[in-house]
């Protein structure tokens, strides 16, 4: 076992100046720990064998560990499917960790999603074959996590059904938490708020009954918070950020910026922009205060409250990837962003009776097309009263009518002469 000790030095000495040279003592450890450990009819060799397990699982981390630093989603997929021969020999417990532990590697590696899921597909034949029903369930989950991300609806709700069923009848609550929480997640994915929000109860109703990890529970909490800010109920929506927010940190955990941001989204929406600065300056945000997420967010409400549509617009070129990679905050600017130019139209159009089109356009910073279709659709909405005059380009502004009630008091006379009738119906059959 010295050797085989030795080789594990080199090949991690040669990890960083030659990885394929550590990459080939690696795979020469698994091979011959392998042939060691496949013969298990002499009991003298039990302490040999159990050694010889342990620099295999040590050589395999490392393998995988060596993979991830060099991006190399493809040999990490081989290997995991190659140690399931070692991974019979051992515990379940011990082989559902280690290829969670071989799984999470993937996260490193940019564009890895396609060979992620594939090599999940094939480690839960594998685990439904070899009857490791918690790995499969795990797995599955997993996969489900990524059909989420790849935004393949369909088939994440399909195998959320099929776990469910397994589930329920397994009475396994925290995976079932995790699980009806994913269903949440699709749910609001696919727009159906009513099956989103059903599925975040059924999760909080398993997690009710078991005790629930603090990541866990922050997960639940970013999600209600999510429900409730599509609602547009953007105080309670803050409330389950900032718990969220506060479960995160105390943990050290990274996401926890994403839920700042998403306290800091519900300022601006309430029309409170001048909280974003008050907001961080408690203690446990004060350490995310300069960094480019939350300068993004600092930079949008800056232009909210000056009701300035070029600066919005400049904070969403600068901070494009900070702003548009999360759905939640992208969807929610965009609504922000479509009230900030209607403010803006209307402020212009105000003094004017006829205005060129062409002039609304100029003034606001926008394409005249765009302005035009936005016009007509606040005319719709009855947001303002006119007409858009496109032979001669121009916007022709109304005074609001005055609502002419004589309707509504003929309606309201012609109800009270019913009644009367009705009532004196009934005295004439009662006297008959």
């Amino acid at each position: 076992m010295s050797s085989v000790k030795d080789l594990l030095a080199k090949a991690e000495a040669a990890s960083a100046s030659n990885p394929k040279e550590a990459e080939k003592l690696y795979k020469q450890i698994l091979a011959a720990t392998s042939s060691s450990t496949s013969n298990t009819n002499e009991p003298a060799r039990d302490e040999e064998q159990a050694q010889g397990l342990r620099d295999q699982e040590v050589a395999l981390v490392k393998l995988g560990e060596l993979y991830r630093d060099h991006k190399n989603a493809k040999g990490l997929s081989e290997i995991i499917t190659q140690s399931r021969a070692f991974m019979s020999s051992t515990a379940k417990a011990k082989t559902a960790k280690l290829i969670r532990t071989l799984l999470d590697f993937f996260n490193s590696i940019p564009n890895s999603q396609d060979v992620q899921m594939q090599t999940l597909t094939d480690n839960i034949a594998w685990a439904k074959a070899d009857k490791r029903i918690f790995l499969k369930h795990s797995l599955e989950t997993r996969l489900v996590g990524l059909q989420l991300e790849s935004r393949q609806y369909v088939q994440a709700l399909a195998l959320i059904d099929t776990l469910l069923a397994e589930l329920k009848r397994l009475d396994d609550k925290m995976i079932l938490t995790e699980v009806h929480l994913l269903e949440s997640r699709v749910y609001r994915g696919i727009g159906n708020m009513a099956k989103a929000k059903a599925a975040l109860t059924s999760s909080r109703t398993a997690a009710n009954s078991i005790y629930c990890p603090p990541s866990l529970q922050a997960s639940l909490d970013l999600q209600s918070g999510i429900l409730h800010a599509e609602e547009k109920d953007y105080t309670t929506a803050y409330s389950y950020f900032f718990e969220a927010f506060e479960n995160l940190s105390t943990q050290g955990d990274e996401t926890a910026l994403g839920a700042l941001k998403y306290m800091l989204l519900c300022k601006v929406m309430l029309n409170l922009p001048e909280d974003v600065n008050s907001l961080l300056t408690i203690k446990l945000a004060l350490k995310y205060a300069n960094v480019r997420d939350v300068e993004s967010m600092r930079a949008i409400a800056r232009a909210h409250q000056n009701r300035n549509l070029a600066d919005f617009e400049k904070a969403l070129r600068d901070y494009k990837e900070e702003l548009s990679s999360d759905p939640t905050i992208r969807s929610h600017l965009a609504a922000l962003y479509d009230t900030l130019l209607e403010q803006n139209l209307l402020r212009i159009v105000e003094p004017y009776s006829v205005v060129e089109i062409a002039y609304v356009a100029e003034t606001v910073g926008q394409e005249r097309q765009a302005v035009e279709a936005k016009l007509s659709q606040m005319i719709l909405d009855k947001v303002f009263y006119g007409v858009l005059d496109q032979g001669r380009g121009c916007l022709i502004v109304y005074d609001e009518p005055e609502a002419d009630n004589t309707y509504g008091a003929a309606i309201e006379t012609l109800s009270q002469v019913s009644k009367v009738v009705e009532s004196l119906y009934a005295k004439t059959v009662k006297i008959a």
